[in-house]
């Protein structure tokens, strides 16, 4: 297939050859594996453990003989070896931030790893000229920084706004002629309920045309929602923190995400590790071949996915998500963030009046909701109080709090029981 303009691709990865993507993965895995065992101490321990080197890694198809790492293991490894947990692959002073996820995990980040991100948002027709208002939060997490620079790698106008705030993201999408909207479904719906409370007509008033999401799935009734209503175009991307950002972005045809050539992505099947084919649903497990800093290999997402094979009708070959199905482990992402079960445990034990708990994580009005069960110990404790506090440490670990905290009778949790359970239905 001919090489298109720059204005339908964003690089040439994207359009190579079956053929030439399996060679240049294979190279770049090669050399990804070599430098990280070498620099990462982590990945040393890693290969050496499992009685491996990096010579044994050469395709995509060898990957199977490395342990997958999944958040559970890079938190207690950073707090093993901090504060990296051995995955930091050069010199400390050779990093420009470091962000926070959840865990706490701390990610280092070179600035000049990052510029293909763009390549999301030039899928999604963001050029110079679009206004675009970023609602991803600018501090501890990556997202917020690393997609301002992805619209600016596409010459379109960031507008650092974060989250919350929607009268005034309301009145600034209305004075600057917002054209493009950057974060979760569910948030653009609010802004645009809140623009309505304030007797604006969103489709006549506002200038917003394209809308890219990730952190939160997009249902189909809500997407059709954004276009008939309010002639919104929308794009997902998938995305994860402890990788460097996003893995897979939407184009035109929204006919699944397409994988960025800057990982190497596998579906596996969680229990064995497996590789799976396509169409077949498993784990998505990633490891980085174009960011030499961070030495994480295998990691495993705990989402469930499969993938299409074959070239998309706008012209791009790589592998396509097929979207979100489901969570492998103990996890939920809620809002946008990942609640890890093991990392719940661990708040809800420092309380002594607790006996049992639950997570229940549902959906209400286009909005993550999550719900505490509570069984106590001692009935006489005071409710209002312990749930203020459970509330506070919750969010201070997980970054998230309840919606809802309800104190429960005893023996209304089953034991043995699942830590989350995640009730939401994608129609």
């Amino acid at each position: 297939m001919a090489m298109k303009k720059r204005t339908d691709y964003f690089d040439g990865l994207e359009t190579m050859s079956p053929e030439n993507r399996e060679q240049y993965r294979s190279e770049k895995l090669f050399a990804t594996m070599r430098y990280a065992y070498a620099n990462a101490p982590a990945v040393r321990r890693i290969l050496d453990r499992t009685g491996i080197s990096p010579a044994d890694i050469r395709t995509v198809k060898e990957l199977e003989k490395v342990p997958i790492t999944r958040k559970a293991d890079l938190i207690e490894l950073q707090r093993t070896y901090p504060p990296y947990g051995g995955f930091l692959a050069v010199p400390p002073e050779e990093v420009d931030r470091i962000f926070l996820s959840p865990g706490p995990i701390y990610e280092p980040v070179q600035h000049a790893a990052f510029s293909w991100f763009g390549k999301a948002f030039w899928a999604a027709g963001f050029r110079k000229g679009d206004i675009a208002v970023n609602t991803f939060t600018y501090h501890l997490s990556p997202a917020g920084i690393l997609f301002h620079e992805a619209l600016r790698h596409c010459g379109a106008t960031a507008v650092p706004m974060g989250t919350g705030n929607t009268e005034i993201q309301v009145k600034t999408m209305l004075d600057l002629k917002v054209t493009g909207f950057v974060g979760t479904p569910s948030f653009l719906m609010t802004v645009i309920r809140k623009a309505e409370e304030m007797g604006h007509n969103f489709r006549r008033d506002f200038a917003v045309r394209r809308a890219w999401f990730t952190g939160e799935m997009l249902s189909l009734s809500l997407r059709k929602t954004f276009a008939q209503d309010y002639g919104i175009d929308t794009f997902q991307a998938y995305a994860v923190t402890e990788t460097g950002g996003a893995l897979a972005y939407e184009c035109r045809e929204k006919n699944g995400m397409h994988l960025m050539d800057e990982y190497v992505i596998e579906i596996v099947d969680p229990r064995t590790g497996k590789q799976l084919g396509p169409d077949e649903v498993g784990e998505i497990v990633v490891t980085p071949i174009h960011n030499k800093q961070w030495g994480l290999v295998r990691f495993g997402t705990g989402d469930l996915s499969s993938y299409a094979t074959g070239a998309c009708p706008c012209g791009r070959t790589a592998n396509r998500l097929t979207g979100i199905l489901g969570r492998a482990g103990d996890a939920a992402k809620v809002r946008g963030m990942f609640v890890v079960g093991r990392q719940a445990e661990q708040v809800f034990a420092g309380f002594d009046a607790v006996a049992r708990f639950q997570i229940i994580v549902g959906r209400k009005a286009e909005r993550d909701e999550m719900t505490f069960k509570v069984e106590l110990k001692d009935e006489s404790v005071d409710h209002e109080k312990l749930a203020e506090e459970l509330n506070r440490k919750f969010q201070s670990a997980c970054v998230l709090k309840a919606d809802k905290i309800e104190f429960v009778p005893k023996g209304t949790i089953p034991e043995p029981r699942k830590t989350i359970i995640d009730e939401r239905v994608w129609k």
